[in-house]
């Protein structure tokens, strides 16, 4: 079945008032879920490991060549290397919290960089293309738990409104949260210390801004936020980034469905 992600993009230029010319440019994207469920492929990494460039390099090949409506990416930069020679400028606690929260489902406490987890579950041979191929095939096999839209309506120069709902395709007992990350691609970082000292990175699909968790009551959430992008960062790329919502439940830590809106304004 053809994905049913829709891009559609509206502007308005051209107005006149009081004998003078103004231009006024309003922009709508929008996305949504496919009838299968979705991959999502967290990898956590930071660039304080000498380890993690091959993996930064995997994680934007595969968003490079796999269709959305079959796996979305998300660089996700730790932060407990920072102390260790090189401060990654897009390290957050947040994401160190959200991995040993992922190990805690597989009764564990150990986390490293990189790893990769897909769907919720850890994808120990990520760097076999065969190994990583079948566990999304797994999951794009399944049928769709949920359905997931995203529209995203510019108001501002670099503002927009986000309007994002999830809603459960069956009832069921167990707790569940959605969680939105605005990321960004085609980035580059001179390493001048520590393990990737002297190296140039390049980084796609990072996570500049994390938001939830929003629980879900009587199986759907409705979100409502706010992306002004020079709050994020002032030299985020208003060509370069994209919008990703998904849906896990709290009990398993099983990520149901994802949703990947890309702005390329």
């Amino acid at each position: 079945m053809p994905t049913s992600i829709n891009l559609t993009k509206t502007f308005v230029l051209g107005a006149l008032a009081f004998g003078f010319f103004a231009s006024v440019r309003a922009a709508d994207y929008m996305a949504q879920s496919p009838a299968n469920r979705v991959a999502l492929v967290e990898l956590y990494s930071s660039e304080g490991c000498s380890s993690c460039p091959p993996a930064d390099q995997w994680l934007s090949r595969l968003g490079a060549q796999t269709r959305p409506d079959r796996a979305v990416p998300l660089a996700l930069h730790v932060d407990y290397w920072d102390n260790l020679g090189w401060k990654d400028r897009f390290g957050d606690h947040r994401f160190t919290a959200r991995q040993q929260e992922l190990a805690g489902y597989a009764k564990t406490t150990l986390v490293y960089t990189p790893e990769v987890f897909a769907g919720g579950r850890e994808l120990r041979r990520w760097s076999s293309g065969s190994a990583s191929d079948a566990a999304i095939d797994k999951i794009a096999a399944q049928p769709s738990p949920a359905d997931i839209a995203i529209k995203l309506s510019g108001t501002a120069p670099r503002s927009f409104d986000l309007a994002a709902s999830v809603k459960l395709r069956q009832d069921s007992k167990d707790a569940h949260e959605a969680y939105i990350a605005v990321y960004e691609n085609k980035l580059v970082s001179n390493v001048a210390a520590g393990e990737n000292g002297g190296v140039t990175l390049h980084h796609d699909y990072v996570v500049r801004r994390w938001l939830g968790p929003f629980a879900l009551k009587n199986g759907m959430v409705q979100i409502h936020e706010k992306i002004a992008l020079d709050s994020i960062a002032p030299d985020l790329r208003a060509d370069r980034f994209g919008i990703v919502a998904f849906v896990q439940n709290t009990g398993s830590g099983e990520v149901l469905q994802v949703a990947r809106l890309a702005v390329d304004h």
